[in-house]
């Protein structure tokens, strides 16, 4: 039996339940419901930052009790980015929040000989599938909610070769769109929505169909669009004056330094045309937007930053302009996601798992755990205001406050500084169980440490629980 179905205490075994304290435990005693094997999985991920069934498992009955969930028929992708969907819509209400949304392909040219049932990668030859997430973020404080959605394919082919006069529900395209509707969808309780893309978002169709009174779309420019009365939308954007010049700080990435851009800004309205090949002869033949170009004045070779970004916000002052600007670069936040999940994180690439429908679920709750590692490290400076309910249930509260007791020090240097019961409170408590020293001088948590620390937790919540089941 594993540790999480066997409950060691003096409780009175009744029916094939344990009877303790508090009455009957509301599981049988020998094995978990489906629902709860998914929980378990989507809970060792987290703690474990593994999405490799053996590292995941406590023995082998765990580990084939995984198996068996991810080939269950009756569980399904749907079911699982469904449910995040549902908690994340409590968590939203009344908030301007951002929908960011890409794509990622996942490569199991490792597997190639054991994998089953999936298309080529983006090389054309490599097994692996795609999957397009949706990640919901608040304007105001920069915290991370959840996931608003989440599509997940493998491509059976080629592209067929009338492939520009297909309809755009026909097309790999068109999940930009069906994303934007889905995260319009999960996201009803927002005060705001902006969804939020990178260039393959640049589609036509997408600005005719989802904005309305309270949903805005931000796109980074692709295509050097017609505008109506004449020229193109890359040009007019040179001929306007600049409006304003700042410091852009721009992040390192593999193979790049951090480094501090000059950056020229200019905006104005533009009405661009239908496209001669769009699909959908029924979209609006012009439509009226707001275009904000970030162009670097001194630009490094191979690193220049020239961005044209295209939304429906109303854009008619420096103030408003630099808005978007930040907004776009919360981009920054899904490739975080992205990396959380393969090899600086889960390294849900090296699963054992088999069959293409199996993988498909482990991806969904790969994404999933993802997420909550990422908010907590988020959370760590403070910044975001948020409750820690958004990560841990509110019964387990009451621990979290006798813990941060036994590891807070005398100093004031070393007591948390943060609002109590508040996502950044929660992140130093779990910090600090997975090693961190509390002073600011050290180097901040990452993910490594909170994880760690979460996996501690886990164990003492657990026995928390036990407690008062078992307890006579």
């Amino acid at each position: 039996m594993s540790e999480s179905s066997l409950i060691l205490c003096n409780a009175v075994k009744k029916d094939n339940r344990i009877e303790g304290r508090n009455g009957l435990v509301g599981r049988p005693f020998w094995r978990r419901s489906t629902g709860q094997k998914g929980a378990l999985l989507l809970r060792r991920a987290v703690e474990r930052v593994t999405m490799n069934l053996r590292a995941a498992a406590d023995g082998r009955a765990e580990w084939v009790g995984f198996s068996r969930w991810l080939n269950n028929p009756s569980v399904t992708v749907d079911e699982i980015v469904g449910h995040g969907a549902e908690v994340l819509s409590k968590q939203c209400a009344g908030l301007h929040v951002l929908a960011i949304q890409d794509t990622t392909e996942l490569n199991y040219a490792r597997h190639a000989g054991r994998v089953r049932g999936l298309g080529p990668s983006g090389n054309g030859i490599d097994p692996g599938l795609f999957v397009h997430p949706v990640l919901a973020v608040d304007a105001g404080s920069g915290a991370l909610l959840g996931l608003a959605g989440m599509q997940i394919w493998t491509r059976q082919g080629p592209a067929s070769p009338d492939y520009q006069s297909q309809p755009i529900e026909e097309k790999e395209s068109y999940r930009w769109i069906k994303s934007a509707a889905d995260a319009k969808s999960a996201l009803a309780a927002a005060a705001m929505v902006t969804v939020v893309g990178d260039r393959e978002s640049d589609i036509y169709e997408e600005f005719d169909r989802i904005p309305d009174a309270r949903t805005h779309l931000l796109t980074r420019a692709c295509r050097d669009r017609a505008l109506v009365g004449g020229g193109k939308l890359f040009d007019i954007a040179e001929s306007w004056p600049v409006q304003h010049s700042f410091d852009l700080e721009v992040r390192a990435q593999p193979g790049r330094a951090a480094r501090t851009a000059k950056i020229a800004l200019r905006f104005g309205g533009v009405t661009i045309k239908r496209p001669a090949n769009c699909s959908d002869r029924k979209a609006a033949r012009q439509l009226t937007l707001r275009l904000v170009e970030v162009k670097e004045l001194d630009p490094v070779i191979g690193e220049s930053i020239h961005w044209r970004l295209l939304t429906t916000h109303t854009v008619t002052t420096v103030k408003q302009a630099l808005q978007i600007v930040d907004w776009y670069r919360q981009r920054w936040h899904i490739k975080q996601l992205f990396r959380t999940s393969k090899s600086q994180g889960l390294d849900i690439e090296s699963s054992q798992v088999e069959a293409a429908e199996a993988l498909f679920k482990l991806a969904a709750i790969a994404m999933t755990a993802a997420t909550k590692i990422m908010q907590l490290v988020l959370a760590r400076d403070g910044t975001v205001d948020r409750p820690a309910t958004d990560v841990v249930p509110p019964d387990q509260l009451p621990i979290l406050e006798i813990l941060q007791v036994q590891l807070e020090g005398r100093t004031d240097k070393q007591k948390n500084p943060h609002s109590k019961h508040s996502v950044a409170w929660l992140a130093w408590i779990i910090a600090r169980l997975g090693g961190w020293t509390g002073y600011a001088s050290e180097r901040p948590p990452g993910p490594i440490t909170m994880r760690r620390g979460w996996h501690r937790f886990k164990q003492m919540s657990a026995g928390w629980r036990l407690r008062d089941m078992c307890t006579p």
